[in-house]
């Protein structure tokens, strides 16, 4: 509580500065939501959750003249109390502690034809899949089994578990009828000063790819093609020195007064010089994956359904096949709105059904699901 209100107050004598000093603009939101947690896991028993949830964002911006900008996003970060990024859950006696820290940032500058900026920069994954498929084409594993902590492809992990930003250059021009975006991305620091079998050779050995979209209109429909490129070899999920490539497309279709999202990626990787997360047990990399995604928005309604699978060829003893269903769906009801800011209510149902074959026993049940109820209550400002 002394950091929220070290930083509150932080921010008011900034945002009062001299008038030779930018002005700095604060907003955010802050929610709370009660979630209903049921899994169905034959080899988990009594799993099923009800929590109480909350969480503070404070949205900072700045104009520094001539196209020049600063902005960041505090918000919580932690894992821990419920294992929920970013939302705090109650906690024995109200023990729980809400901590803020500096969740992305970015500066740099706005011109008529381009921009371009530097720092933790957003990466709007809730509404773009190419990081998720790209960073969770395998689930993740807990205590060496599949089970209902693990990370999925599905359900917008990218935006609930890394945070939804990346460290990197980002530069963007406009280019025939649309924008053409690149963005260098930092994702690991994995260079050492001696050579192991951990870290490789050179001193350019931490994970870097390269981010490229082109955002343009077909008629009435926005398409925006991608590609993730993987620069040198990084520390992924489920193995390590890989360079996965992926690649697709959004799409939106605009129907009256509603849309039609539509989404389509496709990731590979060989390596044949990979390792198991151990960093020692070399492995012979070879996976490939899709996700699709169909979306519709109509008012204050809005729901997506995704599919996923992924054929991962790295175990020597047969093929492993993972699929995943999700459904992502919610209500918006605005109890208040103005030019200061909102109260909504939002109930939303999230669904997850997912099955693997070719893994051992010993990986946890063959098909597993989570059904999530929750309802938010929000205030914008």
């Amino acid at each position: 509580m002394k950091k929220m209100l070290s930083l509150a107050a932080m921010f008011a004598v900034l945002s009062y500065a001299s008038p030779a000093s930018a002005e700095l603009k604060i907003g955010g939101d802050a929610s709370t939501r009660v979630r209903g947690q049921f899994n169905f896991n034959p080899e988990v028993k009594n799993d099923d959750d009800l929590k109480f949830q909350y969480k503070v964002r404070l949205k900072t911006s700045a104009d520094l003249g001539d196209g020049y900008f600063f902005k960041a996003l505090i918000a919580n970060e932690e894992t821990s109390n419920g294992g929920t990024p970013g939302w705090s859950t109650v906690d024995g006696n109200n023990s729980e502690k809400f901590q803020l820290e500096v969740s992305n940032f970015s500066f740099g500058r706005n011109l008529d034809k381009s921009h371009y900026s530097v720092g933790r920069l957003p990466l709007n994954s809730f509404n773009n899949p190419i990081f998720d498929l790209s960073l969770y084409p395998i689930p993740t594993l807990a205590s060496g089994k599949i089970t209902n902590s693990s990370i999925f492809a599905v359900d917008v992990p990218v935006f609930q578990w890394n945070f939804d930003r990346v460290y990197g250059i980002n530069y963007g021009t406009k280019i025939g009828g649309g924008e053409l975006n690149g963005t260098f991305v930092v994702l690991d620091n994995n260079s050492k000063l001696a050579n192991t079998a951990a870290t490789g050779d050179g001193l350019l050995n931490d994970g870097y790819l390269l981010h490229l979209t082109y955002k343009t209109n077909i008629g009435n429909v926005t398409v925006e093609p991608q590609a993730l490129i993987t620069l040198t070899d990084a520390q992924g999920a489920t193995y390590h020195k890989v360079s996965p490539n992926t690649f697709g497309a959004n799409a939106t279709i605009p129907a009256g007064k509603s849309k039609i999202g539509l989404s389509g990626f496709y990731t590979v990787c060989k390596d044949s010089k990979g390792t198991l997360t151990d960093n020692t047990t070399s492995a012979n990399v070879d996976y490939n994956g899709y996700l699709l995604r169909l979306k519709g928005e109509s008012g204050p309604v809005m729901a997506w359904v995704d599919y996923n699978h992924t054929t991962d060829k790295t175990p020597t003893t047969n093929d492993v096949k993972y699929n995943n269903v999700f459904v992502w769906a919610q209500y918006n009801i605005k109890v208040h709105e103005s030019a200061t800011g909102t109260f909504s209510l939002t109930p939303t149902v999230r669904y997850r059904a997912s099955s693997h074959t070719g893994l051992a026993d010993t990986y946890g049940a063959e098909k597993t699901g989570q059904l999530r109820t929750e309802l938010y209550a929000t205030v914008t400002f």
